[in-house]
């Protein structure tokens, strides 16, 4: 950042999500599960940030801490500048209009119990922004927005299928014009078939709306599409970040080749020929993570080199590649990643599910609600 910018809407410093270990008649602590263990990372206005990597890796933990849902063990969570972590009570509530989130599981994360017209509005009456009928008037507005029709309001979450129901949830989140939006991992429950309509719905919100967007997923082909910007995260940590067509074309990290490797391709002939890395044994434990680099204990370029002793004492920090401020990588033989892709058929990974226009998605889903 220059000397007289504005600050980025979100900015993230060493942040640190521990969960205690408790053990005994007492529940004394006995160690902490690093989930998010010192994470740097900015997100401009518009743009989205996609958060990549295995299940357990600290994806949603990270989520979790920036709205505020998990208390992070430390770091610094600043939102144009203004400390969140410092915000209490009254300013805290003031300040969530500004960042909202929409989770994996729509069905779970709507009230049963609720018409849609009060899961839609509920944001509105609790900040008190409009009153009674101005409130209707902004909720038949927002569903629809999200591709939904006026008369949704009057029927439950369970009369809806899958894709709906997210969309449901995304016109919740849309309630208080919120700068952020944290993506948990959005399409993941849906169909193969309702997922890009969904991915299509947030790229258009987002260009009308302005919203940026921290989209987790575990989908290289959903990220590649969405995401301006990738942040790979592995055992709490990220080990590679970078744009998006840069980090998918030319990755420098191992443990990313072995996601891109990994990636299922739609061409049969390709997905014959190509080589895969796979990755051996299950990740460490994150109450007892290895020393050196994380990932040495899985690395397969770590063999092809005999098996430096440097990845197993020092942690490698997380660099420009080549002095390349826009591409950061945390290990210590980048270079040779650069030089061992190179004989690789890597897939190139594009959208998995079947593209269409979200006035089709909405067709098909009120057919099977």
């Amino acid at each position: 950042m220059t000397v007289g910018s504005p600050p980025p809407l979100l900015e993230v410093e060493g942040l640190k999500v521990w969960f205690a270990i408790r053990a005994g008649v007492f529940r004394r602590r006995v160690g902490w599960v690093r989930a998010v263990d010192g994470v740097d990372f900015k997100l401009e206005k518009g743009r989205t940030l996609g958060l990549v990597g295995e299940s357990g890796c600290g994806k949603t933990s990270i989520g979790r801490a920036v709205v505020r849902v998990l208390k992070p063990y430390s770091g610094s969570i600043r939102l144009s500048g203004k400390d969140l972590l410092a915000m209490k009570g009254r300013r805290l509530q003031q300040e969530r209009r500004r960042f909202q989130m929409v989770f994996q599981d729509p069905l779970a994360s709507l009230d049963p119990r609720q018409t849609v017209g009060q899961v839609v509005g509920e944001p509105l009456r609790i900040h008190r922004v409009v009153g009674r009928p101005e409130r209707r008037d902004r909720v038949g507005e927002l569903l629809e927005l999200v591709g939904l029709p006026r008369d949704a309001v009057r029927r439950f979450p369970h009369q809806f299928s899958g894709g709906q129901r997210q969309r449901i949830g995304i016109a919740r989140a849309l309630a208080l014009d919120p700068d952020l939006i944290v993506c948990d991992e959005p399409i993941s429950a849906l169909d193969v078939s309702i997922q890009a309509q969904i991915i299509n719905l947030f790229e258009r919100l987002q260009k009308q709306l302005g919203i940026a967007l921290l989209f987790i997923a575990h989908d290289l082909a959903v990220v590649r599409h969405i995401a301006h910007d990738v942040a790979v995260i592995y055992l709490g940590k990220i080990v590679e970040h970078g744009g998006a067509q840069g980090l998918f074309e030319q990755p420098r990290h191992p443990y990313t080749v072995a996601l891109l490797s990994s990636a299922p391709v739609p061409d049969s002939e390709v997905e014959r020929t190509r080589e895969r890395i796979p990755l051996t044994g299950d990740p460490p434990n994150p109450a007892n993570p290895p020393s050196g680099c994380r990932f040495h204990t899985r690395c397969w370029l770590r063999a092809d080199l005999g098996n430096p002793e440097e990845c197993a004492v020092t942690e490698p920090a997380l660099i420009p590649h080549n002095g390349d401020e826009g591409h950061r990588v945390a290990c210590h033989f980048a270079d040779r990643v650069a030089e061992r892709i190179a004989a690789l058929n890597l897939p190139t990974v594009g959208v998995s599910a079947a593209r269409g226009s979200e006035e089709e998605a909405s067709t098909a889903e009120s057919g099977s609600s």
